[in-house]
């Protein structure tokens, strides 16, 4: 594999939850900012909100920074033009989606050149409204994700990803082999054990229902993690839905 300086600051990326008492500068938060906005975009929908309280912030990080898909500004944009937003909401939303993503990821890749951590958070859409009262959100706009962020005080080794020929698929989807289910979900799992990292974190989810729990942390690992989240939780969209229509976004109404 060809490696340089940024193929080398991606490989070596990790989520950090534990952060040194040093406040990055107002230089250094700008910089980190000003990347993120150098992101690709469709419309550059986002808006982005920073918290420096460190005794609420999530770990307490000295940065919080709230990533927010934003259609505010482009309601006034459009009123000073003599437009009115009718494309649907649910087509601003994947674009809002592709929007912040894509910033938030620029913003953790050049902090993590200058020397910090982040960790991202992505239950902020579920706080929407709480977030909204804090930080006196206008309708329209709608946290996405948010990132802790400081300068590291550990250094975790990054966490395993799927082999390439369970993610590269060149010409057209193939068929999931068994051989190639069990050797992505060997590599996430012996990956995740060597690094004993759910047991470090206490980080084992219960069982509901009438499911027997069998596994310890010698062999919970990534894969029976995950299904357990994708298997337990959030079976009805109504929360999601609730939060979106909060901040002014109605996924099945036509607008205009």
């Amino acid at each position: 594999m060809i490696i340089n300086s940024v193929i080398k600051t991606l490989l070596e990326h990790k989520s950090i939850r534990e952060y040194k008492d040093e406040m990055p500068s107002d230089e250094v938060i700008r910089t980190i900012v000003r990347a993120g906005q150098q992101a690709p975009f469709a419309f550059q929908a986002y808006s982005i909100l920073l918290s420096r309280k460190r005794e609420r912030n999530p770990f307490k990080a000295p940065l919080l920074f709230t990533i927010c898909i934003d259609y505010h500004k482009f309601e006034q944009i459009m009123t000073r033009r003599d437009w009115k937003l009718i494309t649907s909401d649910l087509v601003l939303l994947f674009f809002g989606i592709q929007d912040a993503a894509l910033m938030a990821e620029n913003m953790v890749v050049a902090a993590q050149s200058l020397g910090l951590g982040s960790c991202f958070l992505g239950s902020a859409m579920f706080r929407a409204d709480k977030i909204a009262e804090e930080y006196r959100l206008p309708p329209k706009v709608f946290p996405l994700v948010q990132l802790a962020m400081g300068y590291p005080a550990e250094e975790p080794p990054p966490r395993p990803r799927y082999p390439m020929d369970f993610t590269l698929f060149e010409d057209q989807y193939p068929k999931l082999t068994e051989e190639m289910i069990a050797e992505a979900m060997r590599v996430m799992d012996e990956g995740y054990l060597a690094q004993d990292y759910y047991r470090k974190r206490n980080a084992k989810i219960p069982l509901e229902g009438d499911r027997k729990e069998t596994y310890t942390y010698d062999n919970y690992s990534w894969t029976e993690h995950i299904c357990r989240k994708l298997g337990q939780w959030f079976p009805d969209p109504k929360v999601l839905l609730e939060q979106l229509e909060k901040r002014g976004f109605n996924i099945t109404k036509r607008n205009g």
